[in-house]
């Protein structure tokens, strides 16, 4: 018997044993990992129109500009060339997310890949290098794993693209930074992060698809995107599970992730 034969079989008897359920609710579904219907429609899936920077859905298309940009990107465009995000930020999308990040649900992220490959079907291009955001190595003690670097492993496999799971590193642990002053998060991301010594090289003319779970106020990705850019990347495009939908009030750089 083949390898495949064997792994449809197994895939069989745990199916007999453990019978697939809905990642949210519970009820029987006919594959694991996915959502039942009743789910699936109240997960907020992100679609035109969007900011194609920000990822920030749109009440209409009207209120892009030419090139696809809010008003407020158009202002102040961020580091990242463009933004995509699979689902708002919002009620099932935030459940999944949280699980993932912090309830050892890590079967969460092969469903939030597959959605987040649909929404970054225009920025994973071919050659692109795909790349984890990093969290702190105590962080890693306490959680156990990075998530961004689960969705990004498997982003990377469904695409053939390469993956780059340790090229960023987080030198040292931050706060939340939803509620500081712009001034304030540039200070605190100073010298937080750095590309590791060996893909210096690699990255020179590279595109790169900077991954994360979410888009919030944006501070980390910035510092990412900078290290990146003087290590010689050519493009890097955010992709993201979840985007938090603008609330008023922010100030422009908060259409960033956390």
């Amino acid at each position: 018997m083949g390898a495949h034969m064997l792994r449809v079989a197994g895939r069989f008897v745990l199916d007999r044993l453990y019978p697939p359920s809905c990642l949210l609710c519970g009820a029987d579904t006919v594959q694991a990992r996915l959502v039942c219907g009743a789910c699936f429609v109240r997960l907020p899936m992100l679609g035109p129109p969007y900011c194609k920077a920000c990822a920030q859905p749109q009440a209409s298309s009207a209120l892009l500009g030419a090139d696809g940009l809010c008003a407020a990107c158009e202002r102040r465009h961020p580091a990242w060339d463009q933004g995509r995000a699979a689902f708002v930020y919002d009620a099932a999308a935030r459940d999944i997310i949280l699980r993932l990040k912090y309830a050892d649900q890590i079967d969460y992220a092969a469903f939030l890949a597959k959605h987040m490959v649909r929404a970054g079907q225009d920025v994973l291009v071919p050659g692109a290098l795909v790349v984890p955001v990093p969290v702190h190595r105590w962080r890693l003690l306490s959680r156990r794993y990075n998530q961004a670097a689960l969705l990004s492993r498997h982003i990377a496999r469904m695409q053939g693209s390469e993956h780059g799971p340790d090229v960023l590193e987080r030198l040292r642990a931050t706060v939340r930074l939803a509620h500081f002053s712009r001034g304030a998060r540039r200070q605190e991301m100073q010298g937080v992060m750095q590309v590791r010594a060996r893909w210096r090289g690699v990255l020179h003319g590279r595109t790169v698809v900077l991954v994360d779970d979410m888009l919030t106020t944006g501070a980390t990705a910035t510092a990412c995107v900078q290290v990146l850019r003087e290590a010689g990347a050519q493009k890097i495009h955010l992709l993201v599970a979840g985007v938090v939908p603008e609330r008023p009030g922010l100030d422009i750089d908060l259409q960033e992730m956390h």
